[in-house]
């Protein structure tokens, strides 16, 4: 059984073994527009359309020879890495649609980051692409040129022009350079790739973002989990790339702010309590551009509506810790980690006490930070208030 890459100039750009086979099949399986580069097939065709789960029972059982077309490199976004799982493929690429594209822009690929939004929700690509000098889109009609240029502008990311590269190779093949603004006013085909090229070097905000960087509440500024503080609960997190991460009293959204950053391509999920200050998490999202869910609400309600994370930071309990900590544990995967920033020792034992009954291994950092301030021509140094950092790792058995 084959699967065959081919672009939108049909068997002409083929290899011609390629078309040889294809005449030698008796199924010749694809999408509505593969097949009609094929009107002289008389043989069976059958068309990939929908969900795949009956095409690939009936691949299964099939006992004749077979040959698949698949857009451009079956194994790049295409169907060839689900099929070969379950199918004894033999897969032969064509040229991909960013290869196309790029050959058409005319500049080097191999230092550039692709994403696909074809069937895929945009949320998120904000930390993911943040920073990106040049980068490679792959849309759908949704996640069209003109949504791509809506989304970028609403994060700030104006520092990067376009170009679009529709119906490659296809007879209305057009590639054309765009301003973001020009993009978001201008129709496309259906069919197109998006590439970025940063114009200005715009470099990513390393973590540690300063406390007066955020929106926050007034006039009771200072609910938020200060700087020095949020980059030792980052750091007892142990966050990696692709980690679920759930940020509960998130109230200004720094630490799901930094936690996004760092898992790019992961997902935040964050609630709060006060509309007010979700009302400046969402703001502080867009400032510093990041894309995670946060809703309104007071924790364990609304949890069901996040998927199962990797870790857990827990700002505020308000006040319902017991029931709380079960739904985290209880939720959280194996090996995952909860932190718990906490300001009296009362607090301090009911949550080290609940979690040890829930399986957890625990460990605590007493964090005293003082830090230097001026005064006339000397310095001396102001306490912020401290706090007890609370660690729990979730065991494979929990």
């Amino acid at each position: 059984m084959k699967m065959i890459g081919i672009g939108d100039n049909g068997a002409k750009g083929m290899h011609p073994q390629y078309v040889e086979w294809i005449d030698e099949c008796d199924v010749l399986v694809g999408g509505e527009r593969h097949l009609r580069f094929f009107q002289e097939f008389k043989k069976e065709k059958k068309v990939i359309k929908g969900g795949l789960s009956a095409l690939t029972a009936e691949l299964q059982q099939e006992t004749r020879n077979v040959v698949i077309l698949v857009s451009g490199d079956p194994l790049f976004y295409g169907l060839g890495s689900v099929l070969a799982k379950k199918l004894p493929l033999e897969i032969y690429p064509y040229i991909s649609s960013v290869q196309l594209a790029f050959s058409r822009m005319q500049e080097s690929w191999q230092d550039a980051y692709v994403v696909s939004l074809h069937g895929r929700s945009m949320k998120g690509l904000a930390q993911r692409i943040d920073g990106r000098k040049k980068m490679a889109v792959l849309t759908d009609e949704t996640n069209s040129p003109q949504a791509i240029a809506k989304y970028l502008k609403r994060f700030g990311m104006t520092e990067y022009d376009a170009f679009v590269a529709e119906n490659l190779q296809g007879e209305n093949e057009r590639c054309r350079f765009f301003t973001l603004d020009e993009m978001e006013q201008t129709s496309f085909f259906p069919l197109n790739v998006v590439i970025l090229k940063q114009r200005l070097l715009v470099e990513r905000t390393p973590i540690g973002i300063p406390d007066d960087a955020f929106l926050q509440r007034k006039p009771d500024k200072g609910l938020i989990t200060k700087k020095e503080i949020r980059t030792l609960c980052l750091q007892e997190l142990g966050l990696k790339n692709n980690s679920i991460v759930w940020d509960i009293g998130t109230c200004t959204g720094s630490v799901a702010i930094e936690a996004a950053k760092m898992a790019r391509e992961g997902a935040v999920y964050a609630i709060e309590k006060n509309e007010g200050d979700l009302k400046n998490c969402l703001e502080n999202q867009l400032k510093h551009r990041t894309d995670f869910v946060a809703v309104l609400g007071k924790a364990p309600d609304r949890l069901d509506e996040f998927p199962d994370p990797h870790a857990i930071f827990i700002g505020g309990n308000g006040g319902n810790m017991e029931l709380l900590l079960q739904t985290c544990i209880s939720r959280l995967q194996p090996d995952g980690r909860l932190v718990m920033n906490l300001a009296t020792i009362e607090n301090l034992t009911k949550a080290l006490q609940h979690l040890k009954t829930l399986g957890c291994e625990v460990s605590i950092i007493q964090a005293q930070i003082s830090k230097s301030k001026p005064i006339l021509n000397l310095t001396r140094f102001e306490p912020l208030n401290p706090v007890f950092i609370l660690t729990a790792k979730k065991g494979k058995e929990s």
